[in-house]
C-alpha cells in the first residue's frame, strides 16, 4: 500500500477509539445492541423523512406543473432511484472499507447520506429552477441510495450470531426496533410543523426542518458506532465471525442461490413495510378530505402498535422459530392484502383499522427478517453476502412499492393495490419452502 494510501486510512483514529473505549471484559449481545438501534434509527429516519415529504411536499414544489396524482408517480418514481443505487454503494464501500478500513467507510457512508440529506432542504422548487429541480432531486435521491449502501456496518449479523440459541429471534428483532422509532419522530416532526405553521409558509421553508435533523441525528449515529465497531473486542468477534468483506464476483458466484433466497423470503414484510406508511399517506392526500396532520398523527399510533409487535416477534420467534413465524406471518400478510384494501376505504374506523392492523402484521413479520439471512452463508462470504441481500429485498420488495401500488389503485380501483402486497407474501412462502437448509439451520 502506498504512503498516500496510509495516510487516508481510519488506522489512526480508530486506534483513539480502540484506547478510549478499551474493555477488558467479553462483549455481550446487549453492547452489539446499542450500535445496532441507533444506526438503524438514523438510516430509516432519513428514509422516513424524503418518504414523507415525496408525499406532500415535491409534488407542489418539484412538480407543479402537472395534477396532484401525476406529480405524486414522479415523486414516487424517483424515491426508487435509491434503492436501485444502493446495491452500487455497496460495492463502492466494501472496496473502501477493504482497503482504507470500517471506520474510514461508514465515516464517508454516513456523512454522504447526512450531507445529501441536509441538501435537499436547500433545494430550489421548480418556480426557482424549472425542470432542473427534478434532475437536482434525483441527483441528491440516488447519493443517499449510494450512501445506505455504505451505511452496513455488520453489526445486525454479528448480533444474530453472537446472541444465544435459545434467544436468537429476540436478538433478530433488535435491528428493526430502528424503523418504528425514526416513523414516530419523522411524523411527529412533520404533524408538528403542519399543526404550527400555515400551508404557505410549510410548503416554502417549514418542510426543510426535518432534512437538517436528519443530518443531525447521522452524526449522533455515526460517533455512536465508531464507538462500538472500532474497539478491540469487536474487531475480535468480526474476524471469529468471518464478517469482514469479500470480493464481491467470487461471492456472487459462490452464494448466489442463497442471496436470491435471503431476499426473497422476507419480500412480504418488505413490501406491506410501505403499504403501511407511504401509500396510505398518498391516498389520504390525493383522494380524501383528511387533513394530512390527523392522517400522521395515526401513523404515529400505528408505529407505536408496530414497535410492541415486533417486540412480541422476538418472543414467538424463540418458541416455534423464526422460519415458522415468517410463514405465518406472509400468511396473514397475503389474508390482509385482499381485505385491507376496503378497510382503507370505508371511512374513519377502517382508515384506522388498516393502520393498526397493517403494523401489527408489519411488526410481527418485519421483526424477524433480518434474523434468517446472517447464517445461510458461508462464513467467509457471509459479510458481503448479507449486504448484498439487503440490498436486493429493498429494491425488489419496497423501491417500487408505492409507484405500483398507487397506480393499481388508479387503474383498476383501491382493492387492486393489494395485488403487489400479494405478490410479496406468495414470494416469501415459496423462498421459505425452498430454502431446505435454512429451516434445518434455524430451527
Amino acid at each position: 500500500m502506498t504512503s498516500q494510501a496510509i495516510a487516508f486510512t481510519s488506522s489512526s483514529l480508530e486506534d483513539d477509539a480502540r484506547k478510549i473505549n478499551a474493555r477488558d471484559h467479553s462483549i455481550a449481545p446487549g453492547d452489539i445492541s446499542i450500535g445496532v438501534i441507533i444506526g438503524r434509527t438514523s438510516e430509516f429516519f432519513d428514509f422516513f423523512v424524503y418518504a414523507i415529504a415525496s408525499v406532500i411536499v415535491f409534488p407542489n414544489l418539484v412538480f407543479p406543473y402537472v395534477d396532484a396524482l401525476t406529480g405524486t408517480l414522479y415523486s414516487f418514481a424517483i424515491f426508487a432511484v435509491a434503492f436501485i443505487t444502493r446495491p452500487i454503494g455497496s460495492l463502492i464501500f466494501m472496496a473502501i472499507d477493504r482497503r482504507y478500513g470500517r471506520g474510514t467507510k461508514l465515516t464517508a457512508a454516513l456523512f454522504l447520506l447526512g450531507g445529501s440529506t441536509a441538501a435537499i432542504a436547500f433545494m430550489p422548487g421548480y418556480a426557482t429552477i424549472g425542470h432542473y429541480a427534478a434532475v437536482v432531486l434525483v441527483i441528491l435521491r440516488a447519493a443517499q441510495g449510494i450512501a445506505l449502501g455504505g451505511t452496513w456496518d455488520g453489526l445486525a449479523s454479528l448480533l444474530s450470531l453472537n446472541a444465544p440459541p435459545h434467544q436468537r429471534g429476540w436478538y433478530a428483532m433488535v435491528p428493526q426496533l430502528g424503523a418504528p422509532l425514526a416513523l414516530l419522530v419523522a411524523s411527529g416532526l412533520f404533524a408538528f410543523f403542519l399543526l404550527t405553521l400555515s400551508e404557505a409558509d410549510f410548503l416554502d421553508w417549514g418542510w426543510r426542518y426535518p432534512f437538517f435533523v436528519a443530518f443531525a441525528i447521522n452524526v449522533v449515529a455515526l460517533f455512536a458506532r465508531l464507538r462500538i465497531v472500532v474497539t478491540h473486542e469487536f474487531e475480535r468477534l468480526f474476524e471469529q465471525k468471518d464478517l469482514v468483506p469479500s470480493q464481491v464476483l467470487p461471492t456472487v458466484k459462490a452464494e448466489g442461490r442463497n442471496i436470491i433466497i435471503g431476499a426473497f423470503a422476507p419480500l412480504a414484510s418488505f413490501a406491506l413495510f410501505h403499504m403501511v406508511t407511504v401509500f396510505p399517506l398518498s391516498w389520504v392526500v390525493l383522494f380524501t378530505d383528511q387533513p394530512i396532520d390527523r392522517f400522521l398523527v395515526i401513523e404515529m399510533i400505528g408505529a407505536s402498535v408496530g414497535l410492541l409487535a415486533i417486540v412480541v416477534s422476538g418472543f414467538i420467534a424463540d418458541q416455534i422459530g423464526r422460519r415458522s413465524l415468517l410463514g405465518w406471518s406472509a400468511l396473514g400478510i397475503a389474508i390482509f392484502a385482499v381485505v385491507a384494501p376496503l378497510l382503507l376505504n370505508g371511512g374513519d374506523l377502517g382508515e384506522v383499522a388498516f393502520m393498526i392492523l397493517g403494523f401489527m402484521l408489519l411488526g410481527l413479520a418485519f421483526g424477524q427478517s433480518s434474523g434468517v439471512v446472517a447464517s445461510n452463508f458461508a462464513t467467509e462470504a457471509r459479510y458481503t453476502s448479507s449486504a448484498l441481500t439487503s440490498d436486493l429485498a429493498w429494491l425488489v420488495g419496497a423501491g417500487f412499492a408505492p409507484l405500483l401500488a398507487l397506480l393499481l389503485s388508479v387503474k383498476f380501483g383501491l382493492a387492486a393495490s393489494g395485488i403487489y402486497l400479494l405478490s410479496g407474501a406468495v414470494a416469501t412462502m415459496v423462498a421459505l419452502y425452498v430454502n431446505k437448509e435454512l429451516a434445518a439451520r434455524d430451527r
